[in-house]
């Protein structure tokens, strides 16, 4: 199988560094390694008052905002150490985002002081897309990122939110640039990556890595083996998170407003009546596909994030893993769907293969459905990024449901009940 993938912005990797990252780089780290027998936390250390001293010398701040931080910072921190297995690129690479949110929370902070207009931002009207992962949601984002009215949080700007951005440079910001540099390590670290999933300076990011800024987020275990911090953010109240979302957003809309925001991440199925508590007019683009063309897609691109990080796999369990957690995801979509009449005009459900035929007519069907205009400049800017960024762009992301141990027939009774209340039909190649 493959999905139908709608590359990012930019060129291929070089044969270069795919030659660094498939020959010379498992040397490398295997070099380290017999200098390091006992492992690389003595080497890289990930002890969260090391961490926090750091972020305090590099910001020279110290307000980390609402105390309740601390706690997921301590779970994720013990489950790294406990679960990941993280080899000498894991650690490196967790160690630098940990730090790079705990600076951008430092910051944020200190900008929401300093300018109290931050918090008097309205947040008006959001559009979220989600629903089950590889399921169109990333293009859809995309696209709707076009509308030059709208607002989508930037990979740059999330990546290095503060000073807060500005509409008069947001084109030319620097940090557009030093964030394409900083995505250049992701052809030598995940090989393959733009195969899978696009990614840009310029284009949107998703929420999770929003979130991550909260430390309750589905970001850490999307990345990493960290089922201890995974089974205590799942009887977590999420709403410490959205809320700290809402202040991103204030921030980064300051001074580059939009009309409406458009946002996106797979894993909101799992907090959607959270979600509406904190954005009361949200609306909401749910997307489907076939689970049997999700599941292996799904497990493939997981694959490919851990496996830069840790040097043991076993599929078969990623596999499970993956369609247990997918399978609550869905069952709560069927319930905030079916359990409530008044959130059938929050709601609007577009189907994969639908969306991948004719894009451009399920971005009208969004409008019309939340009455919203489309201008036909919106809807050039639409059609001039389908075109810079042809199917499969990168290369075809390939995988199968056997490589992860996915049965067919045990998959479509597994989810049977959302497939048969939102009406999804199997994909023909099934």
């Amino acid at each position: 199988m493959n999905d139908s993938k709608d590359g990012a912005e930019g060129k291929t990797s070089s044969s270069s560094s795919h030659n660094f990252s498939n020959k010379l780089l498992p040397r490398l780290l295997e070099a380290t390694r017999r200098f390091f027998p006992q492992g690389f936390s003595s080497l890289i250390t990930l002890r969260q008052e090391s961490l926090l001293k750091r972020a305090f010398e590099l910001t020279g701040l110290d307000d980390m905002g609402e105390p309740s931080f601390y706690e997921p910072l301590t779970v994720l921190l013990q489950s790294i150490e406990t679960d990941a297995r993280l080899n000498l690129i894991g650690r490196i690479c967790f160690r630098s985002d940990i730090l790079r949110m705990l600076c951008n929370r430092l910051c944020v902070q200190q900008e929401r002081k300093s300018h109290p207009q931050i918090a008097e931002q309205s947040i008006k009207g959001p559009l979220f897309i989600t629903g089950l992962p590889r399921t169109g949601s990333t293009l859809l984002h995309a696209l709707l990122a076009q509308d030059p009215q709208s607002r989508a949080p930037q990979v740059w700007e999330v990546m290095h939110p503060s000073p807060p951005p500005e509409r008069v440079r947001y084109k030319n910001d620097p940090r557009v640039y030093k964030t394409a540099r900083e995505l250049k390590w992701l052809d030598i670290i995940i090989p393959g990556f733009k195969k899978a999933h696009m990614i840009d300076a310029r284009l949107p990011q998703e929420c999770i890595a929003i979130t991550g800024h909260s430390l309750i987020s589905y970001l850490f275990e999307s990345m990493y083996f960290v089922h201890s911090y995974r089974a205590w953010h799942e009887n977590q109240d999420k709403r410490p998170a959205y809320e700290y979302h809402k202040r991103f957003l204030q921030h980064l809309q300051w001074r580059a407003p939009g009309t409406h925001w458009v946002l996106k991440a797979p894993s909101h199925l799992f907090a959607l009546e959270t979600l509406l508590q904190v954005y009361p007019d949200a609306r909401i683009v749910l997307t489907h596909r076939d689970p049997l063309s999700v599941l292996p897609s799904c497990a493939s691109f997981t694959e490919l994030l851990r496996g830069a990080f840790t040097n043991t796999i076993d599929r078969k369990q990623l596999g499970l893993e993956i369609a247990k957690h997918w399978q609550k995801g869905s069952l709560i979509a069927e319930n905030f769907c079916q359990g409530k009449s008044d959130n059938s005009g929050h709601v609007l459900n577009i189907y994969y293969n639908d969306l991948i035929k004719n894009p451009l007519a399920a971005i009208r069907s969004i409008y019309r459905h939340f009455d919203m205009k489309l201008t036909s400049g919106a809807e050039a800017a639409m059609q001039a990024f389908l075109a810079r960024n042809p199917q499969n762009n990168h290369g075809v992301h390939r995988y199968t449901l056997g490589h992860y141990g996915f049965d067919p027939q045990t998959e479509r009774r597994r989810f049977a009940s959302y497939t048969g209340f939102f009406g999804i039909e199997p994909d023909k190649r099934q």
